[in-house]
């Protein structure tokens, strides 16, 4: 039987209309090409690390990471989305008990049998309260119904967990053909323009050198950061930095603004 997680932040984080939505990513994606790729990029990456923000905030910093896909967009047949909790306090990974979240742009299925064997960890079980309203993951989806063809997802909310509960559930998929994990984080928060950018390059450098050991005022994601670069330190993956940019740059004032980066890891 399908159950549903609907949309929660349609018409507030992204536009709730179909058509003004695709429009939009459209024209983010156009705007916000790639940069060049230390790989010769012939295989899908390992991993992206995306904001997740207001699309008129972080959507052009989304959308340089999301434009490396569009060539193996074949090839992705799943994603394991990983991203912070902001509404809801709990210990561990929560799992979704649906079987499609939706967006306005259609249904993207559950991997359901993924979703199982990762509810055998002592760390993940389900949370349906996590999900229901959590912005982190759901503003990823409808840049990955765009550039992407047919997947599955496997959505996972990251709570109170520490490094090595995430490595544990990004090993399950590290070597899995077809399967592109997302890690879903802003920066700093609320921070004069000139000392985020201090802030932010700081937490970037850090992150290049697979610091396991980020905090929320470095990035809010950084449950879920932290324990994925403990696993890509483990597998010798490359961290490679597409795009830093802070609202002051994109859409909002610069007395107090959110950092936002993206990356790219092969």
């Amino acid at each position: 039987m399908m159950t549903v997680r609907p949309a929660a932040v349609a018409g507030m984080f992204y536009p709730g209309e179909v058509h003004e939505l695709q429009t939009m990513l459209d024209q983010m994606l156009a705007r916000n090409p790639a940069p060049r790729l230390d790989c010769a990029a012939a295989e899908p990456p390992k991993a992206l690390i995306v904001p997740h923000a207001g699309y008129v905030y972080s959507g052009p910093i989304a959308a340089t990471a999301y434009n490396t896909l569009t060539q193996h967009a074949r090839q992705i047949k799943r994603i394991v989305l990983l991203g912070p909790s902001h509404r809801v306090g709990f210990r561990g990974i929560a799992a979704p008990q649906v079987s499609h979240f939706k967006t306005p742009l259609g249904m993207i299925p559950l991997d359901t049998d993924a979703l199982q064997k990762l509810l055998t960890l002592p760390e993940v079980g389900y949370l349906a309260q996590a999900h229901a309203t959590e912005h982190s993951l759901e503003v990823q989806l409808p840049f990955l119904q765009t550039v992407l063809e047919n997947f599955e997802l496997v959505p996972l909310v990251v709570g109170d967990a520490t490094p090595a509960n995430v490595q544990s559930v990004i090993e399950q998929f590290a070597n899995e053909q077809g399967t592109l994990i997302v890690i879903s984080t802003d920066l700093s928060h609320y921070l004069p323009y000139s000392q985020a950018q201090v802030t932010d390059h700081d937490t970037i450098a850090e992150i290049e050198q697979y610091s396991s050991h980020l905090h929320g005022e470095q990035a809010c994601g950084c449950k879920a950061l932290n324990g994925f670069l403990l696993a890509a330190k483990a597998h010798h993956w490359h961290v490679q930095l597409l795009d830093y940019r802070n609202s002051g740059d994109t859409a909002g004032d610069k007395s107090r603004v959110v950092g936002y980066a993206s990356f790219f890891v092969h």
